[in-house]
């Protein structure tokens, strides 16, 4: 299982609409031509984020802006805006195991407990950092590269 790139699109586009929104408006055709990624996905996702009270978008030619302090934004609420999770649960279990078969029939005592730990870490280590650090970096990287 692999979480799709919704999240590390959503990642890019705050490091860009934090580093661009000073100097250009920041559009979904902008933050495509710098994902590389097509405008309708973009748009998608900043919907996404919007809904979620991360970011504000003007419409048409308004450009969009963080909508709360970077230090006050966690990676896990962005993997939480931009994911689709059934029920809170990062891990979905394949439909009909066998009741014939005695691990079919336990595979959930065996596991769940197991998973929810998982997730738990993985999410508390997306909540320990912060689009701050994002920027932090960011910074740090563009201006080795001056």
């Amino acid at each position: 299982m692999q979480i799709s790139s919704r999240f590390t699109l959503a990642i890019h586009i705050f490091a860009c609409v934090d580093t661009f929104s000073h100097t250009y408006k920041v559009t979904s055709d902008f933050l495509a031509g710098s994902t590389n990624v097509n405008p309708v996905i973009i748009r998608k996702i900043l919907g996404q984020l919007k809904a979620a009270g991360l970011i504000e978008v003007a419409r048409g030619t308004g450009g969009t802006t963080v909508a709360r302090p970077l230090k006050d934004i966690t990676f896990l609420d962005v993997y939480r805006a931009v994911e689709c999770i059934g029920n809170g649960e990062l891990f979905h279990f394949h439909e009909n195991p066998s009741a014939d078969c005695p691990v079919g029939r336990n595979i959930h005592h065996i596991l769940d407990d197991k998973l929810l730990r998982v997730q738990a870490a993985m999410e508390n280590e997306l909540a320990s950092i912060t689009l701050e650090d994002l920027k932090r970096d960011t910074e740090k990287y563009l201006h080795q590269e001056r």
